[in-house]
């Protein structure tokens, strides 16, 4: 338990598409984007130079026979999860790998061999973004490989995993109402300090599964490899290929291309909604108008004698009615079909904030009791 890092790739559904250009500007852009890629760093002297204006955060270089150390070469048992991208494994640092390194737990992602420039690209956002940014409710980058072929990420790890298999598990027992709200609220805070930075960033791809939790449920935004810089000055948005997950992303954004914070919102109103209703944001197998979660909740989060219905059986009605009120209508209004209509992650945070009150009650019992499974039990649950 709790050693999931990244559990995705079964509930997925990729947004990637090429946005129209409004402008001969932008499709000059998209030219010059097309010309940078064979620019990517290829040693980490070379990354080192990316980061030299904007690096606020020292990160380590590891070769990749550090890293063989550190997972015990990759050992088929360490593997915490995948995705498109390739591996995460479960790895430790010893202080005899190297001088002056403290001795610590991590988490290793290794993309796959195919170094694609697209692949490439996100692995260099990460290397960026989470080199210059730090907070939190964001996860630390610890260091990274720049090596032949090999890209490679090392973040701290978190023990919980992800909030996707935190929230969906059938083995792990339904989260309580005040462990929701506080990861809820702990989300909101990382996009709000990425939209309120000095350069803002927009996420791009907010979801459960890129949500980590570390022992005691605190939420760290995890995978900036879709991140991208916001709009600046007297822009309202940013023109980008359409890149995603279907069910979270921004309708506007999958229609036109245009990314801008309140992208974001949209996609933090949908995990909301999963953290109220515990379904996925979208279920193939669920009958045709309940497929798509926002689309089929939406209608009923205003109605206050059927917001109930939608709410998480597996709770037990052991929740806080007026707070569930006014989570439920702070999810309907991050899912306004309007962008301009949707509340700022910063107001987020603040109507967030009163909701936190609950939250004292449950963290340490919780703990206890999933920690009073027996690990035999679990296999016979997970063989079911």
């Amino acid at each position: 338990m709790g050693n999931c890092w990244y559990r995705w790739e079964s509930s997925d559904y990729r947004v990637s598409s090429n946005a129209k250009s409004d402008s001969p500007k932008e499709q000059n852009q998209a030219t010059k984007q097309r010309n940078d890629d064979s620019k990517l760093p290829s040693n980490p002297e070379e990354v080192e130079d990316l980061r030299r204006d904007s690096a606020a955060n020292p990160l380590i270089a590891f070769t990749y026979d550090e890293l063989k150390i550190i997972t015990a070469n990759f050992r088929p048992d360490r593997v915490l999860g995948g995705g498109g991208f390739g591996s995460v494994y479960k790895g430790f640092i010893s202080e005899e790998l190297r001088q002056g390194l403290p001795t610590l737990a991590v988490a290793v992602k290794v993309h796959d061999g195919d170094n694609s420039h697209q692949g490439h690209r996100e692995w260099l956002a990460e290397v960026i973004f989470l080199g210059q940014l730090s907070h939190p409710n964001l996860v630390k980058l610890i260091g990274y490989c720049c090596e032949d072929e090999h890209r490679v990420l090392i973040y701290e790890y978190m023990s919980r995993g992800s909030v996707e298999h935190n929230l969906f598990s059938k083995i792990l027992l339904p989260m309580p109402w005040s462990i929701r709200m506080k990861i809820a609220f702990g989300a909101a805070k990382g996009l709000a300090f990425l939209h309120e930075a000095e350069k803002p960033v927009i996420y791009r791809d907010f979801k459960t599964s890129n949500i980590l939790l570390d022992q005691d449920y605190n939420a760290k935004l995890s995978d900036f490899g879709l991140a991208k810089d916001g709009p600046v000055g007297d822009k309202s948005h940013v023109s980008t290929r359409i890149m995603g997950t279907y069910g979270y992303a921004a309708p506007e954004y999958i229609m036109t291309g245009h990314l801008t914070p309140r992208s974001d919102v949209y996609s933090f109103g949908v995990v909301l909604l999963e953290l109220l209703t515990g379904r996925k944001s979208l279920e193939k197998l669920r009958p045709a108008r309940e497929q798509n979660l926002a689309e089929w909740a939406l209608p009923l989060l205003k109605e206050k004698k059927k917001f109930l219905n939608i709410i998480d059986p597996r709770l037990d009605g052991d929740y806080p009615v007026k707070a569930v009120h006014k989570a439920a209508m702070l999810a309907y209004h991050c899912l306004n079909r309007n962008p301009k209509a949707r509340p700022l992650m910063r107001d987020i945070v603040d109507s967030l904030e009163p909701l936190q009150a609950h939250n004292e009650i449950s963290i340490e019992k919780t703990l206890t009791i999933i920690s009073e499974v027996p690990d035999a039990d679990l296999k016979r649950k997970d063989a079911k």
